[in-house]
This record gives C-alpha cells, structure tokens and sequence, in this order.
C-alpha cells in the first residue's frame, strides 16, 4: 500500500488531504498559486469522498474542483481582455464613442489626425483595475469557503471507521463542533449535510444513497453561497467600484508620445469647463464600465466541465437521473422546495442575475441532481506534470 492510500472497511481508496494540508494551503499568499493548489486538493478530497461510496456519486468536492479551477481564470485575469475588447469591438455604440473621442483630442493637432491617438486611447480605455478588483474578490471567496468547507471535509474523512461506518462517538464530536444557526454566521445547514454524509457511506440502496449525497451537496451549496454573497456582488461590481480615470490615464498615454497635445487636452479637462472633448471621453468612460461589467459577468457565468461548458445564464441541460427524478426523503424535498422554485424541472434554471443569491441557488440546484451521477466530473482537473508543479507551489505554463 503507498503512503497515498488506506483502507476503509477491507479496500484501498485514495487517502484525503489533512486538516494541516488544508490550512497550509489557505494560508498561501500568492492568490494564483493558491488557488491551483485548492482546486487540486477538491479533487483530492472528492475522491476520498467517491470512494467511501463506491467511486461515486458526485459530492460537493466533485463540483467544487470545477468551479474553483474556472475561478483561476478570473483569479489569473484569463480572457477578461480579450473578452473586453471582443464585446468593445463588437458594440457599435463603442466604436461610435471610441472614434468621436479620438476624432475630438485630434482637433486639438494641427499635426495629427485621429489615428495618431488610437494606440494611445486603447492603452489608457483597457479597464484592468477593474479586472485587478474582480480577480482579488474571487481569490478571497474561494479562499473564504476552502478554509472552512475544505477543512471540514478534511476533518470528516479522518474520523476512524469500522467496516465503513464512522466511529458514533467520533461523529458525534464533529457534529457538535458546528456552528448552530443558518448562514453565513451559522452551521447549520453543514451539521445536515455531514449527517447525510455520514448516512450515505453507509447506504447500500442506489436511490437512498443518491437522495441523501444530492441533499448533503445541496445543504452545502446553500451554506457557501450565502457566505459568498459579498464577494460575488463585489467581483460583479468592480467596473463600477470606482472610476475607471479615463482623463488621467489618456494624460499620462499622451505624454509618453506627445506632449504638446497633451497639455492641451489637460486645458480642455479643467474643472468648471463643459467642453466637447470633456463630454464625448465621460460618454465613453461610461460606456467602458459597461463593457467591463459584461466581461466581468461573461467568466463568472460560465462553467467548463469536462467535455462541455456551461452558461449560467440559460437552463441547466440534460435531465434527472433516473435516482433522482422522483425525490422521496422528506429532508431533501423540504431543501429543494426552499432553494428550487421548479424542483421537477429544469425549466426556468438559467439565472439572469448571479448577483442574486436565489437566482445562483436554483441554477446549483438543478446542476447538483442533473449531473451528480456523471463519472466524468471526477476526472482530472490538470495533467500529471501539472499536478507536481503546482503541488511545487510553482504556475505550470500553457493552458490551465
């Protein structure tokens, strides 16, 4: 047996991530390889979770390996650019506003015309400490919710067991350990999904089994989406948050190439002065917060699985297992009658906002029952070599 293996109950699974491995990788300050290294440790206590029921059926780890490691692009600010400047370029109304501008500091040159100060205006239109804003608050979240869910996971699956079950006594204490209460203060909704946890390592009928995982996952998701609230409206915000200084980041582009004009365009900028240079860049100021918000939104509402991606924002695909499509444990079907609006369908599941918590719930919700009993989410989220640098604490090159 290797040092990556115990047995439970006579066979051999893959052992979990420690309580210490979880804290220190919590404790990580560099934001991009923490969370590499939280979204390889999901996977580690997914499966640790998977086989103490048979490799399978997904658990909450399985789902959050995924959506941690589609944090890394936000966290990393992945395709946030070339998303901006596609939605840019895309948008009439931008191009519109992007040549009025360029068209009006261009008058102010008798020497130059508007091509002269595009480069320029695309360096100072790029909203990146919008993205730098975006990125810091979803590094925080998935810091926030690996630091409490991860370790708990991790002091679950370390409870001594004995032909599968966990040792009552030992289950007792680390059920008392939680927090009474809903969220984001409380526990409660964690102390119900461990116990139903705990119930399903034991369950040998499919259907009991699969009711009380897809309850666990979603007593879960209810519990990190409440506590989440904050960062995801901040990320979701950060185009917003403060001005995006088209003014002063033009000024400073202008005078690396071209003093002259923009010591002109500072004159135009007076304070107290309504000028038509100073209308048409707060257009276009305004209409790049937009755009950002869009891009910023874009990666937060999407999700890569293997095999497919998955927009937020329309229905979940796909239908119910057949375990799940009739749900008889009451606990379960009180939970979904909170957090699904449509608990028999998938019907209505896209969400329009993701800023809102009840618009997040039910698109999770219809994605927890619809894929739970996929195999393929308890693949691979990197590459063997990937795994060893980042368990390294280094950012393997290339596609992530």
């Amino acid at each position: 047996m290797t040092t990556t293996e115990v047995t439970h109950g006579g066979t051999v699974s893959p052992a979990a991530p420690t309580v210490a491995e979880v804290e220190r990788i919590a404790a990580l300050t560099d934001p991009v390889v923490r969370n590499l290294q939280i979204t390889q440790c999901y996977c580690e206590l997914s499966r640790a979770v998977a086989a103490r029921t048979g490799d399978g059926p997904a658990n909450w780890c399985t789902f959050a390996t995924w959506a941690s490691k589609q944090a890394g692009q936000t966290i990393r600010e992945e395709d946030l650019a070339r998303t901006f400047e596609r939605l840019f370029a895309d948008s009439p109304q931008a191009s519109s506003l992007g040549n009025a501008a360029a068209a009006s500091i261009a008058e102010l040159s008798t020497r130059r015309g508007p091509e002269g100060v595009r480069d320029a205006m695309w360096e100072a239109i790029e909203p990146t400490s919008a993205f730098e804003r975006a990125s810091d608050a979803v590094a925080r979240g998935n810091r926030k919710v690996f630091e409490e869910i991860g370790r708990d996971f991790a002091r679950l699956l370390a409870l001594p067991t004995a032909g599968g079950v966990i040792d009552p006594p030992e289950f007792g204490s680390f059920h008392d350990s939680l927090r009474p209460g809903d969220p984001p203060d409380g526990q409660g909704y964690l102390k119900l999904a461990f116990t139903s946890y705990a119930a399903a390592f034991r369950e040998s009928n499919l259907k009991g089994r699969a009711e009380r995982m897809l309850l666990a996952n979603l007593a879960i998701g209810w519990h990190e989406q409440t506590r989440l609230q904050p960062q995801i409206a901040e990320a979701l915000d950060a185009a917003f948050e403060e001005p995006v200084k088209l003014r002063r980041e033009l000024l400073g582009q202008l005078l690396r190439v071209r003093t002259g004009l923009a010591l002109r365009l500072l004159l135009e900028l007076v304070p107290g002065r309504a000028t038509s240079v100073e209308k048409v860049l707060d257009d276009l100021d305004r209409y790049i917060k937009q755009i950002a918000h869009e891009a910023i939104t874009e990666g937060l509402m999407t999700l890569s699985l293997p095999g497919e991606v998955l927009s937020l924002g329309r229905d979940v695909p796909g239908t119910f297992p057949a375990e799940l499509k009739a749900i008889d444990n009451p606990d379960l079907r009180a939970l979904l009658g909170r957090v699904d609006p449509t608990p028999d369908t998938t019907r209505g599941s896209g969400a329009n906002d993701w800023s809102i918590l009840t618009e997040r719930i039910h698109f999770i919700a219809d994605l927890f029952r619809v894929y739970q009993e996929r195999p393929t989410l308890l693949g691979d989220p990197f590459s063997a070599a990937q795994v060893a640098m980042i368990k390294s604490g280094r950012r393997p090159p290339g596609q992530l």
